[in-house]
């Protein structure tokens, strides 16, 4: 009998009355008590199947609301010496938890030095707290912004976070949420579609009748993102000039200038003119030893600037403070992924770190045993220039 032909069970029971009668009867015997279980069973799972689709479809921006609201309070813990973009992160996840009343804290370790760090905090007026240990997390459940992992003060490997968001590359995740966007060029571009997804308004919009974006969170998401982007010149995709698109009609173009524009320190402006001055350049690759520092925020700063020179596609300028080398790095240039150039750089250097981002990355490592204390037999500071120089060009 060939496939085409062959009849089918319900063939069978179509064609024999006997059979669809006895079907029949079957369910007309059955004990009423029984058929309005397998009645509500059926409704039972039918509710439950929709209920289960319409949570994993809910907005990513609902779901953080509702783990939010399941707390009285949170900690909302930004990376150590936090940068615009986390901070803005962290006052959007304390809207969003302001709308379900649920008490915020914002918290972080290390120091805000950075000018334009400092001005984003005086300027919009944050209420942020700085930690050194895990005792001191204002509550148990951590909501980690702009990093995935918890590091930077004593006991930071015993928390476990609640919820994860950011953009940077990492294996770390929330308890009951975590949305890491690698593809993205800022955190706060995530809670920008957040703040849209519980149907957020700007507050001097018509219709803000629900939870209102003050011109301070606009200013500081619009900035959060401009900083990580370089002014959305580096590192973007479609959804930061979305979310910049979404946040203008907000923003308060004096707060604003009084962040973008800050004054700038001597020491800083030192820095900067050393790494022009005694840089040095092999090729399409720049390096510069800045020497002792008092404020290691300018070597980021310093690397900033030597990527305005001609002919440089990438850049390293590292200083010394407090018996630790600080490393950053910068790059247009596409066959230099400057996170794994410094991993690769520093990779058999006992104490030492370094990673980031293709087009800009970081790392710190002690000088004692660069100096060849422990382990290793230590390194020159003109051997590791030459590492650095090998690692960009890619022989190492």
């Amino acid at each position: 009998m060939s496939l085409r032909s062959a009849p089918t069970a319900a063939t069978f029971v179509g064609a024999n009355p006997l059979v669809t009668e006895s079907i029949g009867d079957s369910i007309r015997s059955l004990d009423p008590l029984v058929l309005s279980l397998l009645v509500l069973a059926v409704v039972a799972l039918v509710l439950g199947g929709w209920w289960v689709i319409r949570w994993f479809r809910r907005p990513p921006g609902v779901r953080l609301q509702r783990v939010l609201a399941s707390h009285d309070d949170v900690t909302v813990l930004m990376h150590p010496n936090p940068d615009p973009d986390a901070m803005s992160c962290a006052m959007g996840v304390a809207r969003i938890a302001e709308s379900v009343d649920t008490d915020a804290t914002l918290q972080f370790s290390g120091e805000i030095r950075h000018q334009e760090n400092r001005a984003f905090r005086t300027v919009l007026d944050l209420d942020i707290e700085s930690i050194d240990a895990s005792s001191q997390l204002e509550s148990n459940a951590v909501v980690l912004v702009d990093h995935n992992t918890p590091r930077g003060f004593t006991g930071a490997q015993t928390v476990e976070p609640v919820a994860v968001v950011d953009h940077h590359p990492g294996n770390g995740a929330g308890t009951k949420f975590t949305d890491v966007r690698t593809e993205y060029g800022a955190a706060s571009t995530i809670l920008v579609e957040y703040l849209h997804d519980i149907g957020a308004t700007m507050a001097d919009e018509e219709d803000s009748s629900g939870v209102e974006i003050s011109p301070q969170l606009a200013t500081g998401l619009l900035y959060g993102i401009q900083s990580d982007t370089n002014h959305l010149t580096n590192g973007c995709s479609r959804a930061e000039f979305d979310a910049c698109a979404a946040l203008f009609s907000g923003i308060d173009e004096d707060l604003l200038d009084r962040i973008a524009n800050p004054q700038v320190s001597d020491d800083v402006l030192q820095v900067k003119a050393t790494a022009i001055t005694q840089k040095r350049v092999e090729g399409p690759f720049a390096v510069c030893d800045v020497g002792e520092v008092g404020n290691v925020d300018a070597i980021p700063q310093a690397a900033d600037e030597l990527m305005h020179l001609e002919g440089v596609t990438a850049v390293v300028v590292y200083g010394e403070n407090d018996g630790t080398l600080h490393l950053s790095g910068r790059s247009r240039d596409d066959r230099v992924h400057m996170g794994e150039t410094l991993r690769h750089a520093i990779s058999d250097i006992p104490m030492a770190s370094a990673g980031g981002h293709a087009r800009m990355g970081g790392g710190q490592l002690s000088v004692d045993h660069m100096n060849g204390i422990g382990p290793s037999d230590g390194i020159s500071r003109d051997e590791f220039e030459e590492r650095l120089f090998s690692s960009m060009a890619g022989e190492r």
